[in-house]
């Protein structure tokens, strides 16, 4: 039913094992292979392409969906509809940013302090003349073909580069001084198959899973016994999503608790749990969690 295109490059295997994790698993013949399949009903076709080509794509209609990012939307200018966020990126569970960066001995602070005529550098830059222009700013916007950081000072005077925790940047010697946008990865839809019921209804679905599989992400399920005069020392130490799902045992023993919590936390939290009378406890993996 649904055409769909997925991103190549930097967010590929984050993609992937997304879609995996959703139960959505991408197979194709080989790393190199531009056409994919997934074996669900409401997937027809799946295109690995490059995320800057993927929202003009969807935008004309040769897809019905597409993942990409708020990036690519706000730089191509396309006319798709953003279905919802879906939080990951290349490394982390974090937005990317968009920033202008100078020299770390630059003298310049903010962008209105750029030169009349400055060179800037960058893959975005529809985007980098937009916010320019919009602070009053006249300069020379250069598309750069990569290793943008690289390019100050000597052919560049600023740039407009995306960036995860700075880090490249700092290493190449900038300093950033603005950023031009916040971009999440998110789930885009054709118009006229947005509109569409069944392939609507389909797309809702997929994002469901999507945003399920990401929920649970870092997260584990514990359950475990505790007699009824525990009970309150265990539910005060027991962190939990919404408050702890709490049953009767069978025969008045005691009760049943269950809730989800930080994977991260689990090494603290169950000999925490022991010290305060739990019993049984499990700890068990989560798939999805879907509100």
């Amino acid at each position: 039913m649904l055409r769909l295109a997925l991103p190549k490059g930097s967010l590929e295997h984050a993609t992937f094992d997304l879609f995996a994790a959703a139960d959505l698993a991408v197979r194709r013949s080989s790393d190199v292979d531009y056409r994919a399949t997934i074996d669900d009903p409401r997937v027809h076709d799946v295109h690995i392409l490059r995320p800057q080509e993927i929202p003009i794509y969807v935008a004309e209609g040769l897809f019905d969906l597409g993942v990409t990012g708020r990036d690519w939307i706000e730089e191509t200018a396309a006319d798709v509809v953003s279905l919802g966020e879906l939080h990951y990126s290349k490394a982390t569970t974090e937005p990317i940013r968009i920033v202008l960066a100078v020299a770390a001995d630059s003298p310049v602070q903010k962008v209105e302090e750029l030169e009349r005529g400055c060179r800037v550098s960058t893959e975005y830059p529809r985007l980098t003349r937009r916010f320019l222009a919009e602070r009053g700013v006249e300069a020379d916007v250069r598309f750069s073909y990569g290793a943008t950081e690289a390019k100050v000072p000597d052919i560049a005077d600023a740039v407009v580069e995306i960036t995860e925790t700075g880090r490249a940047l700092r290493a190449a010697g900038l300093r950033v001084i603005d950023t031009l946008l916040t971009s999440y990865t998110e789930l885009v839809a054709n118009p006229v198959a947005a509109a569409d019921p069944d392939k609507s209804r389909a797309m809702g679905q997929l994002l469901v899973l999507l945003q399920g599989a990401l929920e649970a992400r870092g997260k584990v399920l514990v359950k475990l016994n505790v007699a009824p005069i525990d009970l309150p020392s265990i539910i005060a130490v027991l962190p939990s999503m919404r408050s702890p799902t709490v049953a009767k045992l069978f025969g008045d023993a005691g009760y049943a608790v269950e809730a989800v919590v930080l994977k991260s936390e689990i090494n603290v939290l169950i000999p925490a749990l022991k010290e305060r009378g739990a019993t049984d406890i499990i700890e068990l993996a989560i798939a999805k969690i879907v509100h």
